[in-house]
């Protein structure tokens, strides 16, 4: 894929985005759905938005893509105002959304060249181009096949190259995984691991903490609109947890008994208790020690999911 536009537009050490006290506001409410927020996307990385429903990533996005204003703030997209360059900048960008919307009656190649004619690409090019694109997301024995027919994890890779027709410099996905099998889950990964080698820049939004600690360079995890904290997945991981958690589970009642006896860092769940420490086994041996006996007990390494939900709470939210 060409990247030479991009290199001959936008200086090297240039951030592709930077954002400062971004927000966005809805006609009619006082709602800030994004309440001022400062992030910058390397050229080259992988960057995610992680938060819980309502947490405004899906508004960040959509001001990312150059579909929807910013209400205040500053945002510049390859070094450009999306307000004033919007259109432009669209042509330059590709968007994997949550719903694939993809054409169910035309074939699998079909729904590539058209896409590709939006963007004013010849049909010469297209025919060619899709050829390519079908071998990318391994659909290339599917070509002549309508869409109705694919699998889900077919179709959200025919969402991920008909996003590729114009070999955008940044490519935006929303939940690009939500609801495949683990397996179709991992061939995704890999092809987004291929596209951030041919120097794409990916920008994605997930509710999979494995997904993102996989994917992302960096991170932003967001809660009510604004951002809570900022960093790798090992940056975070170190700050706000222990390397270790200990997990215990005891009979019903039995839980806050347990957790004044054990003392140190320890969160009670309904069903378990979480005990974080940089050495887990050594709580194990002080859980027998002090003559707790749990039902099950399990060491395992902390993770961004320890991360995310220490900073955004355990209640759900609408």
């Amino acid at each position: 894929m060409n990247r030479s536009r991009a290199r001959a537009t936008t200086g090297a050490d240039m951030a592709l985005i930077e954002a400062e006290g971004l927000e966005k506001r809805y006609p009619g409410t006082d709602f800030a759905a994004v309440a001022g927020i400062g992030f910058r996307v390397e050229r080259g990385e992988a960057f995610g938005f992680l938060g819980p429903n309502g947490a405004g990533k899906s508004s960040t996005m959509r001001m990312l893509a150059c579909v929807s204003q910013p209400s205040g703030g500053s945002l510049r997209i390859l070094g450009e105002d999306p307000v004033v360059h919007g259109r432009a900048l669209r042509a330059r960008l590709g968007v994997v959304p949550q719903d694939d919307a993809l054409d169910l009656q035309l074939t699998v190649r079909e729904n590539l060249i058209v896409y590709g004619l939006y963007f004013g690409l010849s049909l010469k090019r297209m025919r060619a181009k899709s050829a390519e694109l079908l071998e990318f997301a391994q659909l290339a024995d599917k070509a002549g096949e309508r869409v109705e027919h694919l699998s889900g994890g077919m179709r959200r890779r025919l969402t991920i190259a008909r996003s590729l027709v114009n070999d955008p410099e940044i490519l935006l996905l929303d939940e690009p995984t939500t609801g495949l099998d683990p397996q179709a889950r991992h061939i995704l990964w890999d092809r987004l691991f291929r596209l951030k080698s041919a120097g794409v820049t990916l920008i994605l939004t997930t509710h999979y903490m494995d997904e993102a600690e996989q994917l992302c360079d960096r991170l932003v995890i967001m809660d009510k609109g604004l951002i809570a904290d900022e960093g790798t997945p090992r940056e975070l991981i170190d700050r706000h947890v222990t390397r270790e958690v200990l997990e215990l589970r005891f009979p019903p009642g039995e839980q806050e008994q347990a957790a004044e006896k054990l003392g140190g860092d320890v969160e009670v769940l309904p069903d378990r208790l979480l005990c974080y420490a940089d050495d887990g086994d050594e709580v194990l041996t002080r859980v027998t020690e002090v003559g707790l006996r749990p039902l099950t007990a399990l060491v395992r390494r902390a993770t961004l999911e320890d991360v995310f939900l220490r900073l955004t709470g355990r209640s759900l939210t609408d």
